[in-house]
């Protein structure tokens, strides 16, 4: 039937569809065929049909099958999967940011150890190594290995919101609820930014204050200097992550995925970047004893990939291709 071709035109060629098409079709001959035996005319008999028929699109919905050409709608998060969304961002943000310190603290455990075995004149338990040494590398591996098992639990925790990478669409009272949560955190987020940022640039203090006294003061000023700025990474992981989860929610539905890519490639440029800048700083001060000067290995790496970041960013807006 001509009526039924033209009414399928716009869907896409699919088996589901040409499925609905031919018992559509066998229905429509048999109640016309039905309609011819009590009497009705050709042409009655076609318009009781085509009414009974129904709207395509009302069909076509119940089915979920999307006209061709037209993109299917995201879907609309609920308020329990936002608030829970929310809810598992802020404690990914604690268990990183605790993985975060332990890992600091563990190379200031070594660091601590080492400095303090040596310049006490403590017996070495192996011909091969240091007391310090060897119990402070237990004690950072230990701590590592607990950081890490807190990073994998937290990248667990947000598996199942996989689907949120994907276009989404929130209720107009969800949003609002949501910017005004927003707009309550901001003081608490710019008051840890500050806070972060101040004991970053303050931790080299205690490097500076003992090397004044002397090169063992020094070493300890190290693992002071570790801790304390760890503490700042923490503040920036922990209240970064709840803002980035409103971040997230209340973004434009259309996230390019020119965007995402270019958050890909910073952040595996950054997994390379900063456990390099990591090793160098421990290189240069067990081998060269150099802890007065190598902490600014770490601001000056913060600074380069902040400027490659923005650069990258920069080139890719006006070149997208």
């Amino acid at each position: 039937m001509v009526y039924l071709e033209n009414m399928f035109a716009n869907l896409p060629k699919t088996s589901e569809v040409e499925h609905l098409k031919q018992e559509l079709l066998s229905g429509m001959e048999d109640k016309y065929l039905e309609l011819k035996r009590d009497g009705k005319s050709e042409n009655e008999a076609i318009g009781i049909v085509i009414s009974e028929f129904g709207n395509i699109e009302e069909l076509t919905a119940e089915l979920g099958i999307q006209p061709a050409g037209i993109e299917e709608a995201a879907p609309v998060l609920t308020e329990e999967e936002a608030y829970d969304y929310t809810a598992v961002k802020r404690s990914v943000g604690l268990w990183t940011g605790l993985g975060v310190f332990l890992c600091a603290a563990g190379v200031a455990f070594l660091i601590f150890l080492d400095t303090f075995f040596e310049n006490n004149n403590i017996k070495s338990m192996t011909g091969s190594m240091e007391t310090g040494s060897l119990l402070g590398l237990i004690g950072m591996f230990v701590l590592i290995a607990i950081a890490v098992g807190m990073f994998i639990h937290s990248g667990m925790k947000l598996d199942r919101f996989k689907y949120m990478e994907k276009d989404f669409q929130l209720p107009y009272a969800l949003k609002m609820s949501l910017q005004r949560n927003q707009a309550h955190f901001a003081l608490t987020y710019r008051v840890s930014i500050i806070t972060g940022v101040g004991l970053c640039v303050l931790s080299p203090v205690f490097i500076f204050a003992g090397a004044y006294i002397n090169d063992v003061y020094a070493s300890y000023g190290v693992s002071l200097f570790m801790l304390m700025a760890a503490v700042g990474v923490f503040l920036f992981i922990y209240y970064g992550n709840i803002q980035g989860a409103y971040t997230k929610l209340l973004e434009e539905p259309h996230f390019s995925a020119d965007k995402k890519k270019q958050e890909r490639v910073v952040g595996a440029v950054g997994a390379i970047v900063w456990p390099l800048a990591t090793a160098l700083f421990l290189f240069t001060g067990f081998v060269y004893q150099r802890w007065d000067v190598n902490w600014a290995i770490f601001p000056i790496t913060g600074v380069l990939f902040g400027m490659f970041s923005n650069t990258y960013h920069i080139l890719k807006r006006k070149n997208p291709s």
